[in-house]
Order: C-alpha cells, then structure tokens, then sequence
C-alpha cells in the first residue's frame, strides 16, 4: 500500500498540514483584498453576452468532477499525492496573482452562490478574486491528474463549460479563465517534479 512507503507519508501529511494553513489563511486574505481598489476591465466578450445565473449548473458539475476525483484518489494513490500538491502550489500562485493584479468586479455581476465554498472566503461572497479564475484552474488541474480517457473528457468539457457559464455570469473576465488553465499546468509539473522519484 502506498501508506507503508516513508516518501508518501511524509509527503501527504506535510502536503496537509500545508493545505490546512493556506484554508485557514483564505479568510483573512480575501477579506483584505475585497477592501481593495482595482481597475474595471473593458472585456468585449463579457459585454456581448447577458449576464444570468448558472450558479446550481455551476457547482453540480464542479462537485460531480470532485467526487470523480475523490473516488479515483482512493483507487491510485499517485493521482493523490499529485493533486494535493498541485493545487497547494496552484493555491499559491492565485494568492500571488491576486495580489499583484488589483481589479475590481465585472459591471453586471451576478452573484456566485456557493454554500461551501464561501466558508473559505469568510463573507457571503467576495467579488475580487478575479486573475485567475480558481473554479476553472482547479477543474483544468483534476483533468491533468486524472489518467482514465473517460475520465479525462469528462474533467476538460467540465473545465471548458464551467469557464464559459462563469463569464456569463459576469463573475470572471474573459482573461481570468483562458489563463487558468496555464497556472493549473504550471503546478501539475512541479507537483510532478517534487514527487516523481517517489514509488508507492
């Protein structure tokens, strides 16, 4: 089993106690950057499409990819541990970006309801998480660590649909989901260069 190898274990619970720390920071740094003020984006895509609520379409597909990616976690373990750190880096990045590209919301926004997500932003909802789009990233990220072809198709279509109905919702510019998708491989490579000589 993969929890007998010492790398794994040492990788999975530092991997944890890293993810935890950047949860439990989440609050305060989105609380700080909603305080701040940024520029409006003139986006000629999102001025061409109405703004409307997808948000249940939204999040069915977002946590039907995530189950995917939970029950294949518990079938490979490799997949796991490269997800883990991945979007521990990936985390870091968006933390990074977001601070360094101050913008403010969309005109025309509609609100994103997400009852589980917004436990992490500590308020109802936050408007300035903008560049890059995280819901977008982390869909791309669990294609890349998926290894099943089904599996696979079903994560990008989840990624390119969840991007499309988050610029309808006026929630993301158009630069904030066609970039995600390049931090989110940008951490799946180094994830895989921290653990590739890592046998389970």
């Amino acid at each position: 089993m993969a929890w007998q190898s010492r790398p794994f274990r040492r990788q999975t619970i530092s991997g944890i106690i890293a993810l935890i720390t950047i949860f439990s920071l989440f609050p305060f740094f989105f609380q700080v950057i909603e305080k701040r003020n940024g520029i409006v984006l003139n986006d000629w895509l999102l001025n061409l499409l109405p703004p409307h609520n997808f948000s249940i379409p939204i999040f069915i597909i977002i946590y039907a990819v995530t189950l995917l990616l939970v029950i294949r976690m518990f079938q490979q373990p490799d997949i796991f541990i490269i997800m883990l750190w991945a979007y521990i880096l990936l985390s870091i990045m968006r933390v990074t970006t977001i601070s360094i590209v101050a913008l403010n919301a969309p005109k025309n926004l509609v609100e994103l309801t997400d009852p589980i997500g917004n436990l992490f932003y500590g308020r109802s909802f936050v408007t300035k998480d903008l560049f890059f789009s995280g819901h977008t990233s982390s869909l791309f990220l669990i294609f890349l660590c998926l290894q099943n072809k089904t599996d696979k198709a079903f994560a990008f279509t989840a990624t390119f649909v969840v991007g499309f109905l988050l610029l309808f919702q006026h929630v993301h510019y158009t630069i904030d989901v066609i970039t995600a998708p390049l931090f989110a491989f940008s951490g799946y490579l180094f994830s895989k260069k921290l653990i590739y000589d890592y046998s389970y």
